[in-house]
């Protein structure tokens, strides 16, 4: 079909359409530009391509460390023996230079030495030479090592399974609305089941307001030992006032740096791929409705794989003798619940 005939087309049909179409058609696609925006990341830097004086001024600086003579140096042999050797020393266990971290160093020598290829005039017999030194540093190190038979303490993650089950995490995270309107989710998260234990919607935000959410939180016989929070402003001396009241334990994440609450964190983002990415919030109201829906098939039906593929409520198994597996629709159909029906 030719071009001028489709743009007729498509001419008429925005003339025959009405205004309330047109105005349903833009704020989809004001969603959409919202959503993608948001999803865009940043291109990471790549550290392995640094710039090219950085390995003349390491072997510069192990030169002067390890008294190279000038003669040696000029003729680039004693350089790359001795400055080679250590450069692989330092950097060898960061990927940048030296052998893969996915196979042992002494098996496999340096990526130039395999290629045949010289390195700052070496002759074979240099590469040798330093492919030996640096083995037998490698031996020598591992043989001076003080092995203890057993940790002297817990590690971190035997401490993180001692302790999961009185972990909290609280959270605001915001939700633009078809008026233009920023609504604020609060979220409290349990680390041993990752259950929701409590959520609230809010146009305006306060201390005493998120201190009521957490006295909502929790019963007054299942109060949790440590509460993680970010530095966000919202968390005023009302709300500090109320941990103390309650006798939990607040521990602050670093600032910038989400990682340190990753449970929390992946919970939002698995709420805006999996929910609010695909709807458009009308208010207050529609949000809740969104968010209760969503935590229904969240906590019943979606499987996580740090808890070995079960849901934050147990599921119980089903033979196949019960029957064939249905797809229930939840969430308006976003997704769906698999399980097994009697005929």
């Amino acid at each position: 079909m030719p071009t001028s005939l489709v743009a007729i087309l498509v001419l008429l049909r925005s003339l025959i359409r009405s205004r309330v179409d047109l105005q349903l058609e833009n704020l989809a696609l004001r969603h959409q530009i919202g959503v993608l925006q948001r999803s865009l990341k940043k291109r990471r830097k790549n550290n392995c391509n640094g710039p090219p004086l950085l390995g003349f001024s390491v072997a510069y600086m192990a030169r002067l460390a390890l008294g190279i003579s000038h003669r040696q140096a000029a003729n680039g042999c004693g350089l790359a023996s001795h400055g080679l050797s250590l450069v692989l020393d330092l950097e060898g266990s960061t990927g940048t230079i030296g052998t893969p971290r996915d196979c042992p160093r002494d098996s496999r020598p340096h990526p130039q030495f395999v290629a045949g290829e010289s390195y700052l005039g070496c002759t074979p017999h240099s590469r040798r030479v330093v492919e030996t030194r640096h083995r037998h540093r490698r031996e020598q190190c591992h043989e001076d090592m003080v092995r203890c038979r057993k940790p002297p303490s817990q590690t971190c993650r035997t401490f993180l399974d001692n302790h999961v089950s009185q972990l909290v995490s609280v959270d605001f995270f915001t939700v633009p609305t078809i008026r233009f309107q920023v609504l604020y989710v609060f979220l409290v998260l349990a680390h041993d089941r990752r259950r929701i234990l409590h959520f609230n919607v809010t146009a305006h935000p306060t201390a005493a307001w998120t201190g009521q959410q957490l006295r909502e939180a929790f019963p007054f016989d299942q109060l949790p030992r440590y509460l993680l929070r970010d530095h966000d402003a919202i968390f005023g001396q009302d709300f500090r006032e109320q941990l103390g009241d309650m006798g939990i334990e607040e521990v602050l994440s670093t600032p910038r740096s989400p990682w340190q609450r990753a449970y929390v964190e992946r919970v939002i983002g698995s709420i805006r791929r999996e929910c609010l990415d695909h709807v458009v919030v009308f208010d207050e109201g529609s949000l809740r409705r969104f968010l209760n829906s969503y935590f229904n098939y969240y906590h019943r039906s979606r499987t996580h794989l740090s808890l070995k593929k079960d849901s934050p409520e147990p599921r119980p198994i089903q033979r196949p003798e019960i029957g064939p597996v249905v797809a229930l629709p939840q969430v308006g159909g976003l997704h769906h619940r698999y399980q097994r029906q009697a005929a």
